[in-house]
């Protein structure tokens, strides 16, 4: 989890001779947000937990897994470059990590690490903390990298009716035609993969979608636009956008101006570092204390 945060100044882990260990391997890790995010609710949890960042690269990563190991940390998040990295030093994959091919959270269960995908299920708690449930829901997807496939591997296992994916017809499509073919099986979810640039086929899906969201990087600061019109979007129509930088991408300024309920992408990260944080701890971070982070941050 990065974006430009200085470390809130009261968040300083009370340290024991107990004190259990959690990190974020990746790189760059120095803006990340995880540190103050996992220690502030380690305190208001008075869980005797400390939390890292460590700067590595994949090259390092099966020694730093064994000093992981060794000293008995809970866990690790893992960032760009190593989601993919570090599946062959894992003794086991959750369902969701197993799918979409990738791990942001590591859980050490008595010297086995355990690889779990946690991004899907921000994403998804960041709509439901707002009031929206993917459930028996149709949704248009834009994009199919990483970001994206973690979103719809988690929508398809909590219970979406369908998954329209638009992507560009590139020298990945068939790829991705394998991974969504292999995800629909194993789910039962039904999930198309369509061409992005085919404008007909863009609109159709939308119409009969209650959700839209944009997985890509368009509508970030340095590519300002919006892959959807506005008339495209109907009441009852839910519009997501992954980016949170600017707050406010083209395409949620137009679904603001049809009056339509929308969200970018900042609580997916709060949410999805409270799922690993569960998963370490067996707690539910403290969200609703924890916001001021991302506020202050913004």
């Amino acid at each position: 989890m990065n974006t430009n945060f200085h470390m809130h100044k009261n968040i300083v882990p009370s340290i024991s001779g107990r004190t259990r260990l959690a990190c974020l391997l990746g790189h760059p890790v120095a803006h990340s947000m995880s540190p103050a995010m996992h220690n502030l609710a380690a305190q208001i949890c008075h869980e005797d937990l400390a939390y890292l960042a460590f700067d590595t690269d994949a090259d390092h990563l099966p020694l730093l897994l064994d000093a992981l190991k060794e000293m008995n940390f809970l866990g690790a998040n893992l960032t760009m470059p190593l989601k993919t990295a570090v599946i062959p030093c894992l003794d086991e994959l959750s369902l969701a990590s197993r799918l979409c091919h990738s791990v942001n959270t590591i859980v050490n269960d008595g010297g086995r690490l355990i690889g779990h995908s946690t991004d899907g299920i921000g994403y998804l708690d960041s709509l439901r903390d707002v009031g929206f449930d993917i459930t028996g829901k149709t949704m248009t997807l834009l994009g199919a990298g990483g970001a994206a496939r973690s979103i719809l591997v988690q929508a398809a296992l909590d219970g979406i009716q369908e998954i329209r994916v638009f992507k560009r017809r590139n020298q990945t499509f068939e790829a991705s035609h394998s991974f969504l073919a292999q995800v629909e099986r194993e789910t039962g979810t039904p999930i198309r993969l369509l061409d992005i640039a085919d404008s007909k086929a863009l609109a159709r899906s939308i119409a009969g979608s209650q959700l839209l969201t944009n997985a890509t990087s368009v509508g970030m600061a340095e590519d300002p636009r919006s892959l959807v019109d506005a008339d495209l979007m109907h009441p009852g129509l839910f519009v997501s956008d992954i980016i949170y930088h600017p707050l406010t991408t083209p395409l949620l300024a137009r679904a603001k101006e049809r009056g339509l309920a929308h969200a970018n992408g900042l609580y997916m990260l709060l949410f999805q570092g409270a799922a690993s944080f569960k998963l370490w701890t067996g707690r539910d971070m403290p969200v609703e204390q924890i916001r001021s982070l991302f506020t202050e941050a913004t």
